[in-house]
């Protein structure tokens, strides 16, 4: 509804007639443009009717026809428009408070989870109960190691016997490498056999380097089994430990170490030599080859580099060792 349409037949002009009404003069005491003095000059209404939408769409940036729009000058100080208060541009990339606390608002997406917290509760328990598993286990075998190794005490006495078959002959440590002579001889165990052939006749094999063979399966071998590495070691050490300057075995665990180092060499002669197939192992005999380190350059220590042998006398194999099984 137009302002000028309210209450517009209440409202006449100079002469009587309906309509909007004109003032009689301008301010300086003429006529308005347009009239001749008699009224008969168009009204404000036809001026109004006679304006296009287009005509008010073409007014001037300032606000288009003068009391139409009020301008930047005109307007209200405390509104801001949309240029900013002085007509400045407001940075594109400024989404004002609003959108910062939308952001604020949203929370970081959680990290995901790994290792043992990404288990389901059952796996966590078996996960759990593994490792204390695994923990008890360490303790208890360094502990026994460690028994095995201090000097004798209330523990010892009463369990040693469990502590040594758990600690020997697999775990077993000494002190050799750094106190107080560290070993400098190289000793190899050789062996050599008497056979009777499918003949019926006795033939006497050479010596075989039984060491040098397992020196050869551990160089290069990141995994070395502990048959190769300490099986026949540990048997000659055992054996010389037991035995006299006249290669007689003192005690009973003399005997026990001749047994021991028979069986092991009868057994390594029929799988790596393969007697068997030439005959049957009668009696075998074993030596040591000993050779001494040599020192570094820039020692003075000085050493014969001639081997020394250690023969042991010829032991009778039974009849389960010669068919190489072990009884």
């Amino acid at each position: 509804m137009d302002a000028y349409d309210e209450d517009s037949h209440n409202r006449r002009g100079p002469d009587g007639s309906k309509g909007a009404r004109l003032p009689e003069s301008g301010p300086d005491g003429h006529e308005p443009p347009g009239t001749d003095g008699e009224g008969s000059g168009p009204s404000v209404m036809d001026a109004v009717s006679d304006e296009s939408p287009a005509d008010d769409m073409r007014g001037s940036p300032a606000g288009g026809a003068e009391g139409t729009e009020p301008s930047a000058e005109s307007g209200d100080a405390n509104e801001p428009s949309a240029m900013g208060t002085h007509g400045d541009e407001q940075p594109a990339g400024d989404t004002g408070p609003a959108a910062g606390g939308a952001e604020a608002a949203v929370a970081p997406p959680a990290p995901p989870r790994t290792g043992v917290a990404a288990l389901s509760p059952r796996y966590q328990v078996g996960a759990a109960v593994a490792l204390a598993a695994v923990a008890v286990a360490a303790c208890v075998h360094l502990g026994m190691v460690f028994l095995s190794l201090a000097p004798a005490n209330t523990v010892t006495k009463q369990h040693g016997k469990a502590i040594e078959e758990w600690v020997y002959p697999e775990f077993e440590q000494n002190w050799k490498l750094f106190a107080p002579n560290p070993l400098q001889q190289n000793i190899a165990v050789q062996v050599r056999a008497e056979v009777r052939t499918k003949d019926g006749d006795l033939r006497t094999t050479g010596w075989s380097d039984l060491s040098a063979r397992d020196g050869a399966a551990i160089d290069g071998n990141l995994l070395p089994s502990h048959t190769q590495q300490n099986e026949l070691r540990r048997a000659w050490d055992f054996l010389a430990a037991t035995h006299g300057t006249d290669n007689r075995p003192v005690g009973l665990r003399g005997a026990l170490s001749e047994t021991y180092m028979r069986r092991i060499v009868t057994m390594r002669l029929h799988r790596e030599d393969a007697i068997g197939r030439q005959g049957v192992v009668q009696r075998v005999q074993v030596r040591s080859r000993t050779t001494n380190v040599q020192p570094p350059v820039w020692s003075r220590e000085r050493f014969s580099s001639k081997p020394v042998y250690r023969v042991l006398p010829w032991w009778t194999v039974t009849d389960d060792e010669a068919a190489g099984g072990v009884a």
